[in-house]
This record gives C-alpha cells, sequence and structure tokens, in this order.
C-alpha cells in the first residue's frame, strides 16, 4: 500500500502521486489568511450593498422574483428595499420656527374646525423648556383664514442636488398659529394616549388625547395634565378648557406614561425630600394617586409593557431596571416589600470587597418582580416598549449605549446592542417606526442616527443640527399588525408617499423622509 503524503493523493491506475489543488482547510496557510481579510471583505460587501441603485434592485426583483440572489448574499427584495431607502434618507429643516420642541414632540391625527368647515387634520404639539406648548397644523390648511407664520422645508441632506433627485418629493409645509399655552413650569414630557371606547375593539376608533407632565418649581411640585382631542380643534387659540389637570404632586416629575387601556398614568418623580421618590400611580378618571413604588434614586424613564398592560418598566437613575406589577393590591408605605438592588458596577465584586458592595446596593419598596430587574452602568435617559415584538423593549443610557432587551430573560442581560450612540448626559428620546424596524435617535455631537433593530446595523449617521435632536415621534396614523404594517410602508416608500420622523432640538425642527 503506497505511503499517504501530505499535499498529494495516490492515483492507482497511473502509478503516481498528483498534488491536490488549492490550500488545505486546516492549513497555516489558510487559517493566517482568513481572519486578516474576513473583516475587510465584510466591510467592501456592505458598502457595495449601500452603493446599489434602486433601479438595479428593481431590475433584480424582475428577473428573480422575491428574492434577490449574489455572490455575496441572499437576501428578500422587500426588506433589502427598506433597508436602502433607510440608508438613505432626506433630511429637511423648517427655517425659522425655533425654541419649540427639545422637551415633548407628538404628531395627532384630530378634526380641526375652520370657516369653511370642519375636516381631518395632522398637528404637531411641543414643548420647549422655558417656553409654552405650541400647536402647529402640518399643511397649513387653516393659514388663510387665521394669519399667523407659514414655514417651509429646506433640504440639508443630502447637501448635492442631484443626489436628492430620486422622486421623493418635499413635504408639507408648516403653520403656526401662535395659539400656545403657558404652563406653570416647565415641560417634562409629552405623550400620546388612545381613549377607547369600553364596546369598541378597532384601535382606529380610540380618540388621541395628550397626556403632559410639568417639572414643577422652587414653590410647588410638577404636575400632570390631560389635553382632549375629542371635539373639533380651533386652531386660533388653544381654550384652556381643552386642558384637564389630573393631579400635582410635591415632586419633580421627570417622565409619565399612560396604560393602553387609557384609564391609568404612571409618573416617575424625584420627592424635594431625598428620602420619598419613586413612582405614582394616578387614575385619569378620579385623579387619585397612588405610590407604586419607594426609591431614593431619581426616575429618569418609564413605560408601560404593550404587551402586558399591567406591567410597568422603570429605569432608575442609577441604571437600575425595575418591574412593577399594577395588579397588585397597593399597600401602606410602611408595609411595602423592601428590595436590594446592586449596580452593574459591582455585580461581580470579590468576596474580599464584599463589604463595599452592600454598601453600594441601594433599597427599593414596592411591588417588584426580582426576577424582572437587571442594572446599566449609567443613568437610562430613553426606555420604548415594542408591542409586535413580545415582552421586548429597547433602553438608551447616559454612556451612549442602547439594548434591546427581552423582558422574560432580564437577568442573563440584553439580547442586542446597538453600537455609535453619543451621549454623556443629555435625556435623549429613543424614536421607532410603527413596523418596529428601524430606531431613530439624535446625539450629543448633532448627529442622527439610524439601527436596524433586527441586525442592530447602524444605517446612517450624518450631523444636521448644531445643537442635540432630543425629541423625535414618527409621523405614523395608528396601531396595526406587523405585516399589514410593514406592506403599507413598502408600497408608501415604493410609490413615492414616504413615511418619515419629525425631530426636535431647542433651535431645529427636522423631518426625516425615507
Amino acid at each position: 500500500m503506497p505511503q499517504d503524503l501530505p499535499g498529494f493523493y495516490y492515483d492507482s491506475e497511473k502509478n503516481r502521486y498528483f498534488p491536490i489543488k488549492g490550500p488545505i482547510p486546516g492549513s497555516a496557510s489558510w487559517r493566517s489568511r482568513k481572519p486578516k481579510h474576513e473583516q475587510e471583505q465584510r466591510d467592501d460587501a456592505r458598502s457595495r450593498r449601500k452603493r446599489i441603485k434602486t433601479c438595479e434592485l428593481i431590475g433584480a426583483r424582475e428577473l428573480c422574483g422575491r428574492v434577490v440572489n449574489s455572490s455575496k448574499w441572499r437576501c428578500g427584495f422587500q426588506g433589502e428595499y427598506q433597508r436602502i431607502q433607510a440608508s438613505q434618507p432626506v433630511i429637511w429643516e423648517y427655517q425659522g420656527l425655533k425654541r419649540v420642541a427639545d422637551s415633548g414632540l407628538e404628531q395627532f391625527h384630530i378634526d380641526v374646525q375652520t370657516q369653511e368647515g370642519q375636516h381631518k387634520s395632522s398637528v404637531l404639539l411641543m414643548g420647549c423648556i422655558r417656553d409654552p406648548i405650541s400647536l402647529c397644523e402640518i399643511g397649513g390648511v387653516g393659514h388663510g383664514f387665521y394669519g399667523g407664520s407659514k414655514f417651509y422645508p429646506e433640504c440639508v441632506w443630502p447637501v448635492a442636488a442631484e443626489s436628492r433627485a430620486d422622486g421623493r418629493k418635499a413635504p408639507n409645509s408648516v403653520w403656526n398659529p401662535r395659539a400656545s399655552l403657558l404652563m406653570p413650569s416647565n415641560i417634562s414630557c409629552i405623550k400620546k394616549t388612545m381613549k377607547h371606547s369600553p364596546d369598541v375593539v378597532d384601535a382606529s376608533s380610540a380618540v388621541q388625547h395628550a397626556l403632559i407632565s410639568t417639572l414643577g418649581s422652587e414653590g410647588s411640585g410638577g404636575s400632570v395634565y390631560i389635553i382632549k382631542f375629542d371635539e373639533p380643534l380651533d386652531l386660533s387659540f388653544l381654550s384652556r378648557r381643552r386642558i384637564c389637570k389630573v393631579a400635582s404632586l410635591n415632586c419633580t416629575i421627570w417622565t409619565a406614561d399612560c396604560s393602553p387601556i387609557g384609564f391609568q398614568a404612571a409618573v416617575g418623580k424625584v420627592v424635594l425630600s431625598s428620602t420619598n421618590a419613586g413612582v405614582t400611580s394616578i387614575n385619569l378618571e378620579t385623579g387619585v394617586p397612588s405610590q407604586l413604588c419607594l426609591s431614593k434614586s431619581d426616575v429618569f424613564a418609564l413605560q408601560f409593557d404593550h404587551s402586558i398592560p399591567c406591567i410597568v418598566l422603570i429605569w432608575i437613575r442609577n441604571g437600575a431596571i425595575v418591574t412593577i406589577d399594577v395588579r397588585q393590591r397597593q399597600r401602606h408605605l410602611a408595609r411595602l416589600a423592601k428590595h436590594k438592588i446592586y449596580p452593574v458596577t459591582y455585580a461581580k465584586t470579590s468576596s474580599s470587597n464584599a463589604l463595599n458592595s452592600v454598601e453600594q446596593c441601594f433599597e427599593i419598596k414596592g411591588n417588584i418582580v426580582p426576577s424582572c430587574t437587571a442594572c446599566m452602568p449609567s443613568s437610562v435617559s430613553s426606555l420604548v416598549s415594542l408591542q409586535m415584538y413580545d415582552q421586548h423593549f429597547l433602553a438608551s443610557s447616559m454612556d451612549g449605549l442602547i439594548k434591546l432587551y427581552d423582558h422574560r430573560m432580564m437577568q442573563k442581560g440584553s439580547v442586542q446592542s446597538y453600537e455609535g450612540h453619543v451621549n454623556s448626559h443629555t435625556r435623549i428620546q429613543l424614536g421607532v417606526d410603527q413596523a418596529e424596524r428601524l430606531i431613530i435617535s439624535g446625539g450629543e455631537d448633532g448627529k442622527v442616527r439610524v439601527w436596524s433593530i433586527k441586525t442592530g446595523e447602524l444605517l446612517f449617521a450624518e450631523k444636521i443640527s448644531k445643537s442635540v435632536p432630543a425629541t423625535v415621534c414618527w409621523s405614523g396614523i395608528g396601531e396595526r399588525n406587523r405585516q399589514s404594517q410593514e406592506n403599507q410602508i413598502y408600497e408608501e416608500c415604493l410609490y413615492g408617499n414616504n413615511s418619515g420622523a419629525w425631530l426636535g432640538s431647542r433651535e431645529e425642527l427636522f423631518y426625516m423622509q425615507f
């Protein structure tokens, strides 16, 4: 039997050895060459995908059907088209509209009353620190009747005019009727809430209201308000009768959120007395508050879990992520259960520093779910609960981290991370589109960034503002199931009716068109 030689094989008919063509898998030369070029090849393939034009992609669809094949990747046409649209947005700035939207920004679709009658319209409700609440109509139908100022969009990205010639139309103008309301203290947040009828299941029939919270001042605490849009709105002025003061608390209110069923609001607060801080629940029908939890650390972010409306997710200033079950009967403050939370920097303390670890942990009282508790290394600035991904939520912290968590596996850490965010001390909102494919957020460097929720890939990052784009809201029209939402957005992008997001800063208002 002939002896085996490395790199050769023996042919018994010809009675000789022949060399094996190509490198031997597992050889030293193969191992050393693959890691060196693997990242370069991946980056090159990604850049080639971003350079694909829409017409080329449509041509590939006509030839290959719904699946687009390549020597480097295989993907669905619809998903690839949406990814390219997200990586090549057009950003518009409304010149002259300043000091309007750095603390709150929401879009509402309501009935508007004009001299010609009643019609449907989209309005922006905006709040700015040290300034009143203002309201702007998108499209400016009432401009000819009530005066005011009209602002037109100007493209700020991309800079080259030829790069914008892709069929996307400019967004509508914005009309500011100078209708505003002066609040007793600075606005801390503006949230959209739905008022559902008990016998109606369809979400499109729900009435939109605005939940507004104020920080409070030295002489008084913060308050919670509801602005009602159940009647046609006269854009010439905002009547005080539309604003309902729900409750006032002897504390600074940092944030608030409303239950999906519309009867309960949770308020994150820091009380003027440092021994009494935490989360308060307020019944929107009666205005009666009840303490959900007590903590010596501020609550900067909270939100009801959309998949489980009885669960409230709160993020504390020291980075703790805590889950509260509001179904449990609320007890007297002195009888609330005590729990100890260890910050992430001390979670792996050695036994020699056990005493130091005990001193660094903090105590929280309330109906806490211990198995659904985790920590981040810095204060949390924004929290978004996903509706289409069951029990998943996004969180961003003041050290530039953005993470995706599964509520059922919080103690195991995050399931996805998103790199590139810039934040050190600012409360910056996260924005998620209706199909829950994209994350949008501003940064302290003036850049706006877009990530893919599923892959974590940074799709877009460009500087557009001199200040921090701190607020964001999507220009959607309501809640739908995932499949119909994706199909509608896909058709809108394909036929020119592009969706987008509003971004607000101290000095500018932007519209990001996809």
